[in-house]
């Protein structure tokens, strides 16, 4: 008698988390022996973020359940609310769905709620990228958490997966092989240069920049003012092609997307604002840059991959590990300019390794799709706490 397929339900709430989790999905899908299932919620859903639920579909992935959490709102009560109905629906999602396992990447709400209700419906949690610090974000408490409630995880370095040991986690369930968002590195086609100026309408000559900059939401000061001094700061490169993609949903959004929107509004000829490039464009736009500004993780994974540098804007990603490539600032104007003057300078560019990558080496999703198959999960809910022993 043949066995039933593994049932490996996937919850997607960003384009960033989908962007990192597409080859392992793809090699789910592509595996007999599996069954892919998706559940998509959070800014997917949302016209504000592009609906970018319209990807997934595009790539040929069926979508299995919709959660709408309704962000409404950018406040603290507001998106602690609809976490609370991202539970409610996902509860739903995965009583109907019955998975054998789900998968979580990230340290977002979304995936807290996805955990929380995978949890007490007793469904095994798959983890990627755990173990990580962002100290200037919520996404530091809640990505330890997501471990704590989690029965695999995969880490990108091996500085993570000892972090990961140190929160308890048995440690034969915590693989190290790298991050899978760099596997488009080695498996995506991205357009030319020629195609994403016509896409995004520039010319995308002189100096380029990728900007992409999120609230940092464990600071207290209005994140208008971070914003307007990396505007400001914009405003000294008045021969730049600036490419920004849209601020996150985490709370305080509307203030930098209301301070960006302004900047691009009154600069047609030379800035652009997307909801969503798309993982190709976004990767080809990353290739032909010559710097990557702003606060996202990108700037610390794939951007350094690509060997392009990042200035690395304030504290939301202090403690992750950073290539040669990255650029720490102030999130003030002053350090903004000069931080990019010297991303920009050839001698600066020129003293990077070829290998500049601390994140892996772009193969880890077959890797990832492997143990998730092959995993034995009979046991695996009833978890011991395995006690760090120190060197």
């Amino acid at each position: 008698m043949s066995m039933k397929p593994r049932r490996i339900c996937f919850v997607t709430g960003t384009r960033a988390d989908y962007g990192h989790l597409y080859w392992v999905m793809r090699e789910v899908q592509d595996d007999p022996e599996l069954q892919l299932q998706v559940v998509v919620t959070g800014a997917h859903l949302c016209s504000s973020w592009g609906r970018t639920v319209q990807v997934i579909e595009r790539d040929g992935f069926p979508i299995d359940a919709r959660v709408d959490m309704q962000l409404s709102s950018d406040s603290g009560v507001a998106t602690a609310k609809s976490t609370g109905l991202a539970v409610i629906g996902l509860a739903d999602a995965f009583d109907r769905l019955a998975p054998d396992l789900v998968v979580l990447l990230g340290d977002r709400y979304e995936e807290l709620a996805a955990a929380q209700a995978a949890l007490l419906l007793k469904i095994p949690v798959a983890h990627i990228h755990g173990g990580e610090t962002s100290e200037g974000a919520m996404d530091e408490s809640i990505r330890h958490a997501v471990t704590k409630l989690s029965h695999l995880h995969f880490v990108a370095a091996d500085d993570y997966r000892q972090r990961v040991l140190q929160l308890g986690e048995n440690p034969a369930a915590v693989f190290n092989f790298g991050a899978p968002g760099l596997d488009h590195l080695t498996r995506t086609a991205v357009p030319e240069r020629a195609a994403l100026a016509s896409f995004v309408g520039l010319p995308l000559e002189g100096p380029v920049f990728a900007v992409t900059y999120h609230p940092v939401t464990l600071e207290a000061q209005d994140p208008a003012v971070a914003a307007s001094a990396l505007i400001d700061a914009l405003k000294q490169f008045p021969t730049a092609s600036i490419v920004f993609t849209s601020v996150n949903a985490d709370p305080g959004n509307a203030a930098i997307s209301r301070v960006i929107g302004e900047f691009v509004a009154a600069n047609p000829a030379r800035a652009r604002l997307f909801d969503s490039l798309g993982q190709q464009r976004y990767l080809g736009l990353l290739k032909i840059a010559d710097v990557v500004i702003g606060n996202s993780s990108s700037g610390l994974i794939e951007a350094p991959a690509v060997r392009v540098p990042t200035v690395n804007i304030g504290h939301r990603q202090r403690g992750r590990l950073k290539a040669v490539s990255v650029i720490d600032c102030g999130d003030d104007a002053r350090s903004i300019v000069r931080t990019i003057n010297k991303a920009l300078s050839p001698a600066f560019r020129a003293g990077l390794p070829d290998q500049n990558s601390l994140y892996g080496i772009g193969k880890a999703a077959p890797q990832i799709t492997r143990v998730l198959k092959t995993y034995p999960l009979s046991n695996v809910l009833m978890k011991k706490f395995f006690d760090h022993q120190p060197a």
